[in-house]
């Protein structure tokens, strides 16, 4: 899949508030007699993009064609972002340079993992009238070229009324509008196609959000858009689609340390991946897995597409055995997790499976699937299932961010299984009942309960089969 997004060279305009990332690094081994604060000895220093530049960097790793249309100074820092940006590849000839202006920066003072400080310089009011205007004339040029715009609005001066007004008259000729910002509500005018709030700023919006989900609706009032994305850090993000359940990811736990700029990575790759049409529950997925990749590592970076595609690609071999899955279940019932367990065929994954696993999930921290392998499936669905075997439907449920682990089994039940894992929890798809289930009373007698979760109808894997058939029979 990120091959494929990148080999379509897609491109996108970023427009925003652009600014430089200042890592400092060193060791610290005392303290100054000035005061007790810790003496760090930089032995590295780093510049990168950072804000909107960040994004179109991210962009232009995974592929696209990055079109930066942003505002520094007349000064080293805005010379250090341009110089970062063409090394990154990003179209560098719609930055607009403005005199007297100081460009936006946030360096940080790391010693050893440990952030120390961090300093902010620069001028973050509005841009001078005849620099808006300018930037007007830029959109006017490069916007109806594009495939996407993303907005990255940050309140540090670029996006002036006169600028918003532009990318409005300018809104019918953009196949697709994303919007980061911390006001989204000054963007509903202009109706996004989505937006991607944290959840501060949902909350600013609607008021104090208590379930995201139950606010969807005046949330997608408050900002004008058709889905909202609701980021929630370390715990992964929310989507909130207009027109289905909403679906969660689970993040890639990280220090906060690593965190920097993992946001303008998750909003460049999910509108990377909207902008080449795929499905929007496939879309966070793709934009979760590409901010893992980088908050596996220190400062800011970006997720090219050779590391996406080698992170998707690590769940082909995601099966343990039975063995190595009682282990990781010990581990964390260790550490006090609780263990959601639950099975199924997972033939050709729908809308339904991925909404079921989503909530099986929700009801503890550890989510255990097991997958009929092939031979068991021929037995309950008949000599020409399964269309995918064992191996590909591990790999396509393995990298959904909801599931922890996956197993395969070739009983007819999971009772075997169940008996030696003991799960908290037993969920099945809410078209059975727990006196239909032959695992039932193991589970119970293990102390475990058996949840029966919401069945959305017309959602089936023999449904999805048949349609797809009947369309290759009408040609």
């Amino acid at each position: 899949m990120p091959e494929s997004l990148a080999r379509r060279k897609l491109r996108i305009a970023v427009v925003g508030d652009a600014m430089l990332d200042g890592w400092l690094c060193g060791g610290s081994t005392r303290l100054c007699r000035e005061a007790p604060a810790p003496v760090v000895e930089i032995d590295s220093v780093a510049n990168r993009p950072g804000g909107a530049a960040n994004t179109a960097a991210n962009l232009a790793a995974l592929g696209a064609e990055a079109v930066l249309v942003a505002v520094t100074g007349a000064d080293l820092d805005g010379v250090r972002i341009r110089r970062e940006l063409d090394a990154a590849g990003v179209r560098t000839d719609t930055l607009l340079v403005e005199h007297g202006r100081r460009t936006l920066s946030k360096r940080r003072v790391v010693a050893g993992d440990q952030l120390i400080a961090r300093f902010d310089e620069g001028d973050s009011g509005d841009v001078q009238p005849c620099t808006g205007h300018a930037l007007v004339g830029v959109l006017r040029e490069v916007v109806p070229r594009c495939d996407a715009v993303l907005v990255c609005d940050y309140g540090a001066g670029t996006l002036t009324t006169e600028v918003r007004a532009e990318l409005e008259r300018l809104r019918p000729r953009i196949p697709l509008l994303a919007a980061d910002a911390h006001d989204l509500s000054r963007w509903a005018s202009v109706r996004p196609d989505v937006v991607t709030p944290n959840a501060a700023e949902a909350a600013a919006l609607v008021g104090r959000l208590g379930s995201v989900e139950d606010r969807a609706a005046q949330l997608r009032t408050a900002t004008g858009a058709r889905t909202v994305v609701v980021t929630l850090d370390r715990d992964g993000a929310v989507l909130l689609p207009s027109d289905g359940p909403a679906h969660r990811t689970w993040a890639r736990p990280a220090p906060e340390s690593q965190a920097a700029g993992a946001g303008d990575t998750f909003v460049a790759a999910l509108t990377l991946a909207m902008a080449g049409g795929l499905p929007t529950t496939a879309v966070v997925e793709f934009a979760q897995a590409a901010a893992d990749v980088v908050v596996s590592r220190p400062g800011t970076s970006v997720c090219t597409t050779a590391q996406l595609t080698d992170r998707l690609g690590g769940f082909q071999a995601a099966a343990l055995d039975h063995d190595q899955l009682a282990a990781a279940v010990r581990t964390h019932r260790a550490a006090g997790r609780r263990i959601v367990f639950t099975n199924g065929c997972f033939d050709v994954l729908h809308r339904g499976h991925i909404a079921y696993l989503n909530q099986a999930k929700r009801l503890g921290d550890v989510l255990v699937v097991a997958v009929n392998d092939d031979q068991s499936v021929r037995r309950l669905k008949g000599p020409e299932r399964p269309v995918n075997s064992a191996s590909d439907r591990v790999a396509v449920l393995a990298a959904l961010s909801c599931v922890d682990h996956v197993t395969t089994f070739g009983a007819d039940t999971t009772a075997e299984l169940i008996e030696r894992l003991r799960p908290d929890v037993y969920a099945k798809g809410g078209d059975y009942t727990p006196e239909m289930l032959p695992e039932t009373p193991v589970v119970r007698s293990c102390g475990g309960e058996v949840r029966i979760l919401d069945y959305l109808p017309d959602r089936s894997t023999s449904a999805v089969i048949e349609r797809i058939r009947g369309r290759v029979g009408a040609q």
